[in-house]
């Protein structure tokens, strides 16, 4: 498994953590859910992966993407291989990009 080799390195090392202010909205039908944040008036559309991810930072502050795409391996029931890696990695920036995540 990709998660117990101690010598690769993560696509990043940045730690990531759900912003600690109480301005957004969560709504989940099973594994799924929408986000709306009051500031800004944007509703996010949150599909089983990405809300996972989400739930892992939120429930794991200071996870890096290694250790996230480890726990949704183990969470989602799916192999843990350097794609997986590389997804979480790109909806992790994307989760920032919209201001749901912030690094730490």
């Amino acid at each position: 498994m990709f998660c117990d080799k101690p010598n690769l390195k993560p696509l990043t090392d940045a730690m990531t953590h759900t912003p600690s202010l109480p301005s957004r909205l969560l709504k989940s039908w099973g594994d799924e859910a929408v986000v709306y944040g009051t500031a800004s008036g944007d509703t996010h559309y949150l599909k089983p992966l990405t809300l996972a991810l989400y739930q892992t930072c939120r429930d794991h502050p200071g996870f890096t993407s290694t250790e996230i795409a480890c726990a949704l391996a183990t969470h989602l029931g799916v192999a843990d291989t350097p794609q997986l890696h590389e997804l979480t990695e790109e909806t992790l920036n994307s989760l920032r990009k919209i201001g749901l995540l912030e690094s730490a």
